[in-house]
């Protein structure tokens, strides 16, 4: 419901902008103000290149691809608030939903978190986040943007592999892995505002590191994460504006945590060995208000 809101608001917005005097007015900002405010939502298909898991040692590389059903498309969708401040100083806020649900009849068996799947699975993976970003403009043209900073992520991790074939043997068996922590990311922005009508931006958060080096883990534990999008925009008037988006996201994970397991919704003492990359390539449309 909130999806098809947030939807309708925006093309109301889009429709009704003709009915103001001044068509070069924004809707939310005042001209010539410090801050300048934006808001965007995007929605599409998003596509998983290459997804794999294994969760506790010995254990099985799963392969949501060929495997877990994750060989379709999938809806996808972004919101995304911020400022600009003194034409410099950009902040972004950004949420991002991600969940896959499949059901799949398992050929073999796959064992996770020290349990073993052999027969219809149903399979969780949630991976939704938000994330800050602070960025600063190196240029002072007015129609070129090229700012770098930094991001701050916070992901929401519930992956699910629970046995749904009616077996009174196996009507039990579950196994669930779910976190929250910090991604911290370095973070590039550009635009360009053609002479024809038409913005191109590029946009890419992204970091390697251990755990260690970025949390002072005194376990060894390596992750990433890339989200780079390259988008063309036409601006209708009141600075209300469509766009087309092409992302790449992934990220990969890898290595065993020390701590001692408190929550029954985390993995057990077999699943503290945790090793997953994702890669997905996604098609948008969307608008955009500043």
């Amino acid at each position: 419901m909130k999806k098809y809101l947030t939807i309708l608001i925006f093309l109301l917005l889009s429709i009704a902008s003709p009915i103001f005097a001044n068509y070069d007015a924004s809707l939310i900002n005042k001209e010539d103000a410090p801050v300048q405010f934006f808001a965007d939502y995007e929605t599409g298909l998003v596509s998983v290149l290459s997804h794999k898991i294994k969760i506790g040692e010995p254990g099985n590389l799963f392969d949501y691809v060929s495997q877990g059903g994750q060989d379709i498309l999938f809806p996808f969708e972004r919101y995304n608030v911020g400022a600009v401040i003194n034409d410099r100083h950009r902040i972004s806020f950004l949420y991002q939903p991600l969940e896959i649900n499949t059901v799949v009849p398992f050929e073999s068996t796959v064992t996770v978190d020290g349990k073993d799947f052999d027969g219809v699975t149903e399979l969780k993976y949630g991976f939704p986040f938000w994330r800050v970003s602070y960025s600063y403009d190196l240029l002072e043209e007015k129609d070129v943007t090229f700012a770098v900073g930094f991001s701050l992520q916070i992901r929401n991790a519930s992956i699910v592999f629970k046995d749904v074939s009616n077996d009174p043997a196996k009507e039990n068996v579950v196994a669930v892995s779910q976190n929250v922590g910090p991604v911290p990311a370095i973070h590039i922005y550009s635009r360009w505002e053609t002479p024809f009508g038409v913005d191109l931006s590029a946009d890419i958060t992204g970091l390697y590191a251990s755990s260690a080096l970025i949390n002072g883990a005194s376990f060894e534990f390596e992750g990433s994460i890339l989200d780079a999008s390259l988008r063309a925009g036409y601006e209708l008037k009141n600075n209300v504006e469509i766009f087309g988006n092409v992302r790449f996201l992934g990220g990969t994970a890898k290595g065993s945590s020390s701590y001692s397991g408190t929550n029954w919704s985390v993995a057990s003492n077999a699943g503290r060995y945790t090793e997953n990359t994702l890669a997905t390539f996604s098609a948008t449309m969307g608008l955009t208000i500043r």
